[in-house]
């Protein structure tokens, strides 16, 4: 199959390095200095728990002309960038297009495809679970397996067949659902008070390992933000990770200890949270705007987003 994955990061080139390796035509779009080291190099991707390193020989564009047809198009960008890229995105005739990655407004992006795009758009969103970082030309990419949760925001996708046939000849999982509103939704309420707990140790997570407080205030804090969403009518997905949290406390405090002391956590938590401050802050404040519409207390969300607060006040002190 034809397929862009529009963004070069760490979860674009793990995302394109499958899709390679499962046989497909696949195009990366990068721009600057990634562009040209994989132009240079190819994709060279360090699979950390793996311990191994693959490159990959991709073609790389660094933009997208409105006549070249993809069968699909996967934008892997920071949240902050997506507004920038739909003109471009809706003006471009591919049809079917996944949004992955963090996305506090998901109806706002499918509904300017939909509205502006000059042909008939599919319009999906999803998250890949992959940490990492870009380092000296390569990537640094941090998974257990590869897989991704997607769906579309009203029900069944119709073109799920199309994707499925992309994925046919690799090991990476797919996971879908009707109502990724809500999943996405979830996720933020589930990684911000871990990203909090971040700016409160400056990204070393150690000191959050050492600080009973600071664990049990995320836990805490990941409950009012599932409860601000319930509050509000979302689902809080996937159900087995809202019962892990919620149900099984202590575990998770375990689990959270070890995972800051070791380097997954590095990578997998503070390198994206220390690197993509930006993005916190849109994230952060579009929760907020949940948190007022439902008048839940939320005490301990509140006293972790402060951190992030004293970050925003630094920019503004920069600036």
């Amino acid at each position: 199959m034809k397929i862009l994955v529009y963004g070069a990061g760490v979860l674009g080139s793990y995302l394109a390095h499958v899709l390679i390796r499962g046989g497909n035509d696949v195009t990366l779009l990068a721009r600057n200095e990634r562009f040209k080291e994989l132009k240079n190099n190819g994709l060279v991707i360090r699979h950390y728990i793996q311990c191994k390193t693959t490159t990959d020989k991709v073609k790389v564009i660094d933009f997208l002309p409105s006549n070249e047809v993809y069968e699909i198009i996967f934008v892997v960008m920071q949240y902050t960038h997506l507004n920038s890229i739909l003109p471009c995105l809706s003006n471009n005739k591919s049809s079917n297009i996944i949004f992955v990655g963090n996305n506090a407004d998901p109806h706002a992006i499918k509904n300017y495809m939909l509205k502006n795009s000059c042909n008939e758009k599919h319009i999906a969103f999803g998250f890949q679970s992959t940490g990492g970082r870009r380092e000296n030309g390569k990537v640094i990419c941090v998974r257990i397996i590869g897989q991704m949760e997607l769906g579309g925001l009203d029900g069944n996708l119709s073109w799920k067949n199309i994707i499925d046939r992309a994925f046919k000849n690799t090991k990476y999982k797919l996971t879908y659902f009707d109502d990724m509103d809500s999943w996405l939704k979830s996720h933020i309420a589930l990684i911000m008070p871990l990203c909090y707990a971040s700016y409160a140790c400056d990204g070393d997570l150690h000191k959050v390992a050492k600080s009973k407080k600071l664990l049990n205030q995320i836990i805490k804090a990941i409950d009012e933000g599932y409860k601000v969403l319930e509050s509000l009518g979302y689902s809080i997905l996937p159900k087995n990770e809202e019962n892990f949290v919620r149900n099984k406390s202590y575990m998770f405090y375990l689990l959270l200890k070890i995972i800051m002391i070791t380097p997954m956590g590095r990578l997998a938590i503070s390198d994206h949270a220390m690197s993509a401050v930006n993005e916190m802050f849109m994230l952060s404040d579009a929760f907020n705007i949940l948190k007022q519409k439902s008048n839940i207390s939320t005490p301990n969300w509140d006293e972790l987003q402060s951190h992030l607060e004293k970050n925003r006040n630094k920019e503004t002190c920069i600036n």
